[in-house]
């Protein structure tokens, strides 16, 4: 199995994304760190790559070719603005073609043998780049049944028909406040009769929103600041609907390419442009998912990749 470099920023959302696409092009990985020691590095990285200088800005080389001594990486793959420069850097140093993952945003979109950009950014059509409808997840049969088994080890439903809601939390254009979580959730109780209900919580779940979750008869409840484990896999095979908050696109991503159930979107936009309202429209649009309005959609579209990478593997030359 040929080899990939991954540059990590160690963002889980980008580091994911990352495995993601290896997987999916059947390559194994190792993860090289890559980041900037200041701001000030980042910002020359601009300069650096609309100049066509190569500077080691990150200090990724050394490690890099380190790597390559032994076990020589067959393609470089990044996700995020730290990783894409350090990308071109290496590309030139070990002859090895690379893939950046989201927009680069800023840097010259030549150099990259690939980028993979998702829709909702609205990224100019090139030969090198390809389009992607969300965020890049993990497709492996087996990472669900083990991560399912996991969870029915905690949890053995009592019913057979399950719904799961998925909460995130505040960000610059989204918030779950306790009283709009309050009334979503009583509106999805009112929807769903004789299901189990799971709910699980994110990171950015509050400490309030969290305690709103407490005022209601879940069958199953996760709560992030409690409990790192990730029930979101068995989720999405499991239950026959899910109702995901739209500040996520990872967790949206995921719901709408694994599984069977169909998605509903609990709407807690604060804002109505920008990536995360396109992301939320497109996916309705195309039938992946139903904003919940008290009413249940039956959008149980998934995206599938398989183009995508069946293209992607010809412009690298990866073979069949």
């Amino acid at each position: 199995m040929p080899t990939a470099l991954i540059l990590t920023d160690g963002k889980p959302g980008h580091e994911n994304q990352s495995k993601a696409l290896c997987e999916g092009l059947g390559f194994s990985y190792r993860l090289l760190p890559c980041a900037y020691p200041g701001k000030a590095r980042k910002a020359l990285s601009y300069l650096c790559d609309r100049l066509g200088l190569s500077p080691d800005l990150a200090g990724v080389l050394p490690a890099a070719r380190a790597a390559a001594a032994g076990d020589a990486p067959a393609l470089l793959v990044g996700a995020g603005s730290n990783t894409f420069y350090s990308l071109k850097l290496l590309r030139r140093a070990l002859g090895v073609p690379c893939v950046a993952i989201l927009t680069p945003g800023g840097y010259r979109l030549g150099g990259f043998d690939a980028i993979l950009a998702p829709a909702f950014d609205n990224p100019p059509e090139r030969p090198n780049l390809f389009t992607v409808p969300t965020n890049l997840t993990p497709a492996r049969p087996d990472f669900y049944r083990a991560q399912t088994a996991a969870f029915l080890e905690r949890h053995v439903p009592a019913r057979d028909r399950a719904v799961g809601v998925i909460i995130g939390g505040r960000n610059p254009v989204a918030d779950v406040t306790p009283d709009w979580l309050r009334t979503q959730l009583r509106a999805v109780f009112a929807a769903t009769p004789g299901c189990e209900r799971w709910v699980t919580t994110s990171r950015r779940t509050s400490p309030e929103a969290e305690a709103v979750l407490g005022e209601f008869p879940f069958d199953y409840r996760l709560l992030f600041s409690r409990d790192h484990f990730n029930p979101i896999p068995a989720f999405v095979t499991q239950c026959e609907r899910l109702f995901v908050t739209a500040d996520s696109t990872g967790m949206l991503s995921e719901a709408v390419a694994v599984g069977g159930a169909a998605v509903e979107i609990l709407d807690n936009l604060t804002v109505a442009t920008g990536k995360f309202a396109r992301f939320v429209d497109n996916l309705c649009a195309e039938g992946y998912a139903h904003r919940f309005d008290g009413l249940l959609g039956e959008a149980r579209r998934k995206v599938s990749l398989a183009p995508t990478l069946a293209a992607l593997r010809a412009r690298l030359r990866l073979g069949p």
